[in-house]
């Protein structure tokens, strides 16, 4: 069964870092398209950050270039999100999600799929930044 699961959100002051983690199974890791989807509240989906092990291919939305990294633990076939310099519009939930077919970064990242169309995705993880 292909699952993914989200962990790592909470609540942070404007400056702060979080890492997100997302724990994977189910499917061959590097054949996928794996990454964040972000929806803050009373917005559509957002592709946030994206990667495709294979081609060695990372994604990052203009909003969070420089701040986000995306990252992979082979061994614990999880991948990870690291924010720093948190701003309040980065509040959301946090989804992580995978899709195969040879999908790139960009057209996952940039919602050429619908999220709930995604192949895998998970529950969820909240973020609030906020003073």
């Amino acid at each position: 069964q292909l699952y993914v699961a989200e962990s790592g959100g909470g609540f942070v002051q404007p400056g702060g870092s979080l890492r997100l983690s997302c724990a994977t199974s189910g499917f061959p890791l590097d054949y996928y398209t794996i990454g964040w989807i972000r929806q803050a509240p009373g917005k559509e989906y957002e592709g946030i950050s994206c990667m495709r092990v294979i081609e060695g291919s990372t994604y990052y939305a203009d909003s969070v270039k420089d701040r986000f990294t995306i990252s992979r633990d082979n061994a614990r076939n999880t991948v990870y999100l690291q924010m720093n310099n948190l701003k309040p519009e980065d509040t959301g939930v946090y989804y992580c999600a995978a899709e195969g077919m040879g999908t790139t970064v960009q057209k996952m990242c940039t919602m050429q799929i619908p999220y709930r169309r995604l192949e895998v995705r998970g529950q969820g993880t909240v973020v609030t930044v906020s003073s």
